[in-house]
């Protein structure tokens, strides 16, 4: 087989160089629960920049960290509930929440976001993220069934806005 053959096979078939991996966790069924796997939907239909790739992470943590294997900066979105006004926003960063204490008794039904980054450090070791940055939002209704709420709705949007202003603000060189 010539090599320009083995070129047509191949094109394509490489993934481009990612810097940035959003992944949105969260369950589509409960409300505000979805509030992460609707921004990276609505990161999708915006179109994403280069470098950039998005991930609906559902509610399965474990399978977050093996998403995070080799890139540089890594931005989780999840709901939650802290007593704060619904649609508040807050910015964690990774290293905060990295070295949880031992996750005795823990199954795959109870693996969040935050065991994800603490076994990704782990598990990954020289392979995991330089940057590891979690934004939650203030859920108002986790219901089954359930809709977002408009506070959560908002926040989504605005969080959007935010991501695509820091990805065009980064130094062309961050973005390959």
């Amino acid at each position: 087989m010539e090599s320009t053959d083995v070129e047509k096979i191949t094109a394509g078939l490489v993934p481009p160089t990612v810097s940035t991996l959003v992944i949105g966790c969260g369950n589509l069924l409960r409300g505000d629960d979805a509030a992460g796997p609707v921004l990276v939907r609505r990161m999708w239909e915006r179109g994403l920049p280069e470098g950039v790739l998005c991930a609906d992470g559902g509610t399965g943590g474990m399978d977050v960290a093996f998403q995070m294997r080799g890139v540089p900066h890594v931005i989780l979105v999840d709901a939650c509930r802290s007593g704060s006004p619904s649609g508040s926003l807050f910015e964690v960063p990774g290293h905060e929440v990295e070295n949880l204490p031992p996750l005795s008794g823990i199954n795959l039904h109870a693996f969040r976001w935050d065991h994800a980054i603490a076994f990704g450090h782990w598990l990954l070791k020289d392979e995991y993220p330089e940057d590891v940055t979690a934004y939650l939002i203030e859920g108002e209704k986790f219901a089954f069934g359930e809709t977002l709420s408009p506070a959560v709705d908002r926040a989504v949007d605005q969080l959007v806005e935010h991501l695509f202003d820091r990805f065009a603000a980064r130094p062309a060189e961050a973005r390959s």
